[in-house]
């Protein structure tokens, strides 16, 4: 990853499509399977706004592993309104400049704020596209978002081995001239 750049623009955006697909996801919606097979969309949205929370609590000096990153409770059409709370949350805790820089403790380990923030990245934007597949709507991912995780994702994930510390099922093969989602989602592990 370029640790020269500051990545919270980039999560920002990442947090922008993420609000505009969750608005989409009405509560006739939430029981539908997504490409992560022990989440169904209701479940999903949980565990992706959870782990907003989950780095804001770092950004503010926890460790990540102190916190679930479940919200727990959220009413079928609340989930717009959860994820406005948490990235309040996220944006103040990761708004001074100095963070980028101080040891963070992340669930794969301690690594810069900078390095952080852009795992956040990944990890906000694999599940843009997971809730766009359940939602019908991956026409309205933001390429430049998906090429920017896939750099991320190439740069810090080894393709081998998976599991453990690699929570990742092993990559999958894209199809030739595929988009960078699909590219992104097969080496997570995802079914394209």
């Amino acid at each position: 990853m370029d640790t020269t750049q500051d990545p919270r623009p980039l999560y920002r955006s990442a947090l922008d499509q993420l609000e505009k697909l969750i608005a989409e996801a009405g509560p006739e919606t939430l029981d539908r399977p997504t490409p992560c097979a022990e989440y169904d969309l209701r479940a999903l949205l949980d565990h992706v706004v959870g782990g907003v929370h989950r780095f804001a609590y770092t950004g503010e000096g926890g460790l990540s592993l102190d916190v679930a990153a479940a919200t727990g409770g959220v009413p079928d059409d609340g989930w717009p309104a959860a994820l406005g709370r948490a990235r309040a949350r996220v944006t103040a805790a990761w708004a001074q400049d100095a963070k980028l820089d101080r040891p963070t403790s992340v669930p794969w380990g301690e690594v810069s704020g900078r390095d952080a923030v852009g795992g956040y990245v990944l990890e906000t934007v694999v599940h843009a596209w997971d809730i766009a597949r359940a939602l019908d709507a991956t026409d309205r991912l933001d390429e430049r978002l998906g090429e920017a995780a896939l750099a991320i994702a190439l740069a810090v994930m080894p393709a081998e081995p998976r599991g453990g510390r690699v929570p990742f099922a092993p990559v999958q093969p894209a199809p030739a001239g595929a988009d960078a989602y699909t590219r992104l989602a097969a080496h997570t592990g995802r079914a394209v």
